[in-house]
């Protein structure tokens, strides 16, 4: 696999600007008074602006089952309580997931091209059966309650470490000091690249979900192209770890040696690299800032963990709940289905709101609330289910739960001293700047 893929083709040089004018919403924009059908929850402006739960709020009470016929991304349907996305997402037959069919986020479109002809990155979370289940198995030795172990002592040496040369006494951004740093050496580990290194990987996966915000690109082209440096990198290691007579304890040799992964072609080998890099950095990253932000908002809850760590366990699936850090998936339909009195047609695309269903109060006392005692905290959407379900979640409760046991035995308190920013994406429900300050015990 030495040879770089063929280079994207589009049919526009459209600007990712002229494409932001032309959904764009205004800064007063309110969810709430918008005509039902013209409300759309996938735009990423609701996002970037702290607005999102305010639509799935109304959404859930007014039109659960709701339809957006005209958006940047195509017509589609968003599901947002709770047992409607759990439904889709444990009927794979009904609703596919595979990239020919439109894959997983607003946006994918079924194919009606030849791959080549168009920006093309198969990986095992857009396939369907078999091939899902067949890649999938090649990387889960990662995951093994024995490694997971021999992980976490890793992660606690480098948790006390992060936060030991944390500044006292300034303000400083705790996303990338913290979560983004601590998520960037666990990647570089289960890759096995240099530490050196590591903030390239955070690089590339911030580029996924930035290909489209004319902040950091002016075409999407120019987005993808950066991309494509992924690939050289990782290509190299590729080679390398290929030509060993046994496969080394990482991801890249994992799939290098698998049976269903070692021929590969370099777009599908490319985007696994990529599902791996953004599932290992966008869950974790996120919700360790979450976890700060939240506990500032609910003091109570913080003088709860205060007089009681070992409620930390409990605490972390509730954080993950609350925050939600992949807003969305989509599928697409595969026959004609009716869901909350509406008929989904073969081949509509639907979004199921993780976000959304985290929130819904028929499922969740108190949703809204961050309650780190809460009863069957594990309970909730942001994994997801079924065969989909997210491979390394011990791996990111776990780092969680070793950060906040290091950051209990330094600081009486994480403060957080300024607004939040927020990531241009509906897709990856992400914080950019969580400005605090830490007090020593």
């Amino acid at each position: 696999m030495s040879d770089r893929p063929d280079t994207p083709m589009f049919e526009t040089e459209t600007t990712n600007a002229e494409i932001r004018g032309r959904w764009q919403l205004p800064d007063d924009a309110d969810p709430a008074s918008m005509d039902l059908d013209k409300l759309d929850p996938g735009n990423s402006d609701w996002f970037v602006a702290n607005k999102e739960l305010q639509v799935f709020d109304r959404l859930r009470t007014e039109a659960p089952v709701h339809f957006t016929p005209d958006s940047q991304f195509g017509p589609y349907w968003s599901l947002t309580r709770f047992d409607d996305v759990k439904y889709v997402d444990t009927h794979h037959q009904l609703f596919s997931s595979d990239i020919m069919n439109g894959g997983i986020r607003l946006g994918g479109r079924p194919m009606t091209e030849p791959p080549n002809e168009m920006f093309h990155l198969p990986m095992f979370i857009m396939q369907d059966q078999p091939v899902h289940d067949e890649q999938r198995k090649v990387v889960a030795p990662m995951f093994t309650p024995t490694h997971l172990a021999e992980l976490g002592k890793l992660i606690r040496v480098r948790a006390a470490d992060i936060l030991d040369g944390l500044p006292r006494g300034e303000t400083f951004n705790w996303v990338r000091e913290v979560s983004v740093e601590l998520t960037g050496r666990m990647l570089a580990t289960l890759f096995d690249v240099p530490q050196e290194d590591r903030h390239l990987l955070i690089h590339w996966s911030d580029t996924v979900e930035r290909i489209g915000d004319p902040d950091y690109f002016e075409t999407p082209a120019d987005g993808f192209n950066e991309i494509w440096k992924c690939f050289e990198y990782f290509n190299d290691v590729w080679q390398t770890r290929q030509k060993m007579s046994e496969p080394g304890n990482d991801l890249i040799s994992f799939l290098a040696h698998g049976e269903s992964t070692k021929n590969m072609k370099p777009n599908e080998f490319l985007g696994n690299v990529l599902l791996l890099i953004v599932g290992g950095n966008d869950t974790t990253r996120n919700s360790i800032s979450a976890g700060v932000q939240a506990l500032n908002m609910f003091p109570a809850e913080y003088d709860k963990l205060r007089a009681d760590q070992s409620l930390i366990r409990n605490m972390v699936p509730e954080i993950v709940r609350w925050q939600s850090p992949v807003a969305h998936m989509c599928r697409t339909a595969m026959e004609d289905v009716e869901i909350g009195g509406q008929t989904i047609n073969k081949w509509d695309k639907v979004a199921i709101w993780y976000v959304s269903g985290n929130r819904d109060d028929d499922h969740f006392d108190n949703p809204n609330q961050l309650l780190i005692d809460r009863p069957h905290a594990r309970q909730h959407l942001s994994f997801g289910y079924g065969i989909h379900r997210c491979l390394g979640n011990r791996l990111a409760e776990m780092q969680l739960t070793i950060l906040w046991e290091e950051i209990m035995q330094r600081f009486a308190h994480v403060e957080v001293v300024g607004e939040a920013q927020y990531l241009n994406s509906s897709f990856i429900r992400g914080i950019t700047e969580l400005p605090v300050r830490v007090h020593d015990l």
